[in-house]
């Protein structure tokens, strides 16, 4: 089983950046960062891979949004840089034995969520 506790959020002003972090106890497999803003679906916005390569993005984030992973301490981070209000949402962090991407119903565990809101 695994344990994923994310931190980092807050509150920022459009234009501005925030790091997430992403801490797995327990055998961590790839990981993806997920966001729900209210009254919308869940949306895949970034993964990658057990070993911290090949990192995919959601077009949404693609060039403002850099994920990572620092294999040693079994934590991924989620740098987002040019932050926009669209980009207010609960981030959660989730784990999965067989993809890095946008499939939700691969991944097996969550973390409970971080706020992120972006003020214009």
């Amino acid at each position: 089983q695994v344990h994923l506790v994310e931190s980092g959020g807050g509150l920022v002003q459009a234009g501005d950046s925030l790091r997430l972090s992403c801490v797995a106890s327990g055998r961590a497999y790839h990981v993806g960062w997920f966001r729900q803003a209210p009254d919308k679906e869940r949306e895949f916005v970034a993964g990658i891979t057990s070993t911290g390569s090949q990192p995919f993005y959601a077009d949404s984030v693609k060039g403002r949004f850099t994920i990572s992973r620092d294999t040693a301490k079994n934590t991924i981070f989620l740098q987002m840089d040019s932050l926009k209000p669209e980009d207010t949402a609960i981030y959660s962090c989730e784990d999965s034995k067989v993809t890095w991407k946008n499939n939700r119903q691969l991944y097996d565990y969550w973390g409970q969520g971080i706020q992120v809101t972006v003020s214009s």
